[in-house]
């Protein structure tokens, strides 16, 4: 089995957790990539699993589920580690009974609450900490109540730091940009929760009962899928489905252990005698 560099990849066929990005790795928006359900199907045939760990944190798990069923994959609650349930456990660990301002989408604040956390949608004096997520739902009320609320003495944090997410017609802003927006109004900075930070891969790591060396990440992402294996000792591999180029790679500071075009080609290394 070799990766798209012809570099040797059949260490990958010893791997029993598959930590798969979403968006620009297994689809792209509502359009599934080809090989994708016969790569997760040969990861399960292999006596393997696959987690989504996906930083989009404009949807619940439940839309998430629902969604990835609708493409044909098998897949329920257990098989998702979502940004916002890295948020929830972080809200919960660190800042325990404090009331959250969000500026995100209905599910995310729906999971919050669910999550036992006080959350305000409105400028609230009560709330401590804001909390900002990849707001599809975005307004300019929204926007300014944000701003109204960054300008008190609070602690600030991000879901992800995701520039971009990737669409039917190529990219629309996320996380990322729009702290880049808000840091130009108020000066401010967020804490990032989602990858690269390795929250949420260590807690699946903890709840699988697996080491490092078991797993490997699968994403198209440098700064955010790639970082977080180097920051948690996971294996990693880049596909050139997403955002990431060969350029990108080639260029930059962050390597992949593996590279592959798609995960279609990962299935078929998988799936060689």
């Amino acid at each position: 089995m070799l990766d798209y560099t012809g570099k040797n990849a059949e260490k990958l066929k010893e791997k029993t957790l598959y930590l798969l990005d979403m968006d620009g790795t297994i689809y792209n928006e509502n359009e599934i990539f080809d090989g994708t359900l016969d790569f997760l199907d040969t990861i399960r045939a292999q006596g393997g699993e696959y987690i989504f760990i996906t930083n989009n944190s404009s949807k619940s798990v439940e839309d998430y589920v629902e969604k990835v069923r609708n493409m044909g994959i098998q897949a329920d609650k257990e098989n998702f580690y979502t940004s916002s349930q890295a948020t929830a456990m972080y809200l919960q660990e660190q800042y325990p009974g404090q009331v959250v301002y969000c500026m995100g989408t209905a599910s995310l604040v729906e999971e919050l609450r669910q999550a036992g956390i006080e959350v305000v949608t409105e400028a609230d004096d009560r709330a401590t900490v804001v909390l900002l997520g990849f707001d599809t739902e975005n307004t300019s009320e929204k926007i300014r109540n944000t701003c109204i609320m960054l300008g008190k003495d609070v602690a600030y944090l991000a879901t992800n730091p995701d520039l971009v997410c990737p669409v039917s017609f190529g990219y629309i802003p996320d996380c990322g940009s729009m702290s880049i927006m808000l840091k130009n109004a108020t000066g401010k900075e967020p804490f990032f929760i989602g990858k690269p930070e390795p929250i949420m891969v260590n807690c699946v790591l903890k709840k699988r009962n697996k080491r490092p060396e078991e797993a490997v990440i699968v994403g198209d992402r440098l700064y955010t899928d790639i970082k977080t294996g180097e920051r948690a000792g996971v294996d990693t591999i880049c596909v050139l489905s997403g955002e990431a180029s060969m350029e990108d790679i080639q260029n930059g500071e962050i390597k992949p252990t593996y590279i592959f075009q798609s995960v279609r080609e990962i299935y078929q290394g998988l799936s060689e005698d």
